[in-house]
């Protein structure tokens, strides 16, 4: 299913609580890029009804932006830093995006295809 950022907030409401999706837990979420855009796949389960389910969230590569969803489901917490730290994705709303595995000095975004590191040999 692939959701546009700006519906995103509301429908992760919508799959945590409607009655037949119960998507009640975020097993992870992966940056991934498509050299056009990026996008962010979210991986959620219903503990409930044994359904699992993969939501796919596009943004743009220039101000890449989706709404944070680390209210909805608390795993989004690490993963979303993660996503900002290594494809440079900003979650709004989120409580505290910082980098969480680069050093706060590193320059660009090590995942993203166009990256070029400052020294080839490390």
């Amino acid at each position: 299913m692939i959701i546009h950022s700006s519906r995103w907030p509301q429908a992760a409401l919508t799959l945590r609580d409607h009655a037949e999706l119960r998507c009640d837990y975020l097993r992870n979420l992966s940056g991934v890029d498509q050299e056009t855009h990026l996008e962010v796949a979210y991986h959620l389960l219903s503990l409930t009804h044994k359904h699992e389910y993969c939501v796919k969230v596009k943004t743009d590569r220039e101000q890449a932006s989706i709404p944070s969803v680390a209210d909805v489901w608390p795993t989004a917490n690490w993963n979303e830093r993660e996503a900002f730290d290594l494809f440079g994705i900003d979650f709004p709303g989120h409580p505290n995006l910082v980098r969480i595995m680069m050093p706060d000095d590193w320059v660009g975004h090590p995942l993203r295809k166009d990256y070029e590191p400052l020294d080839p040999e490390v």
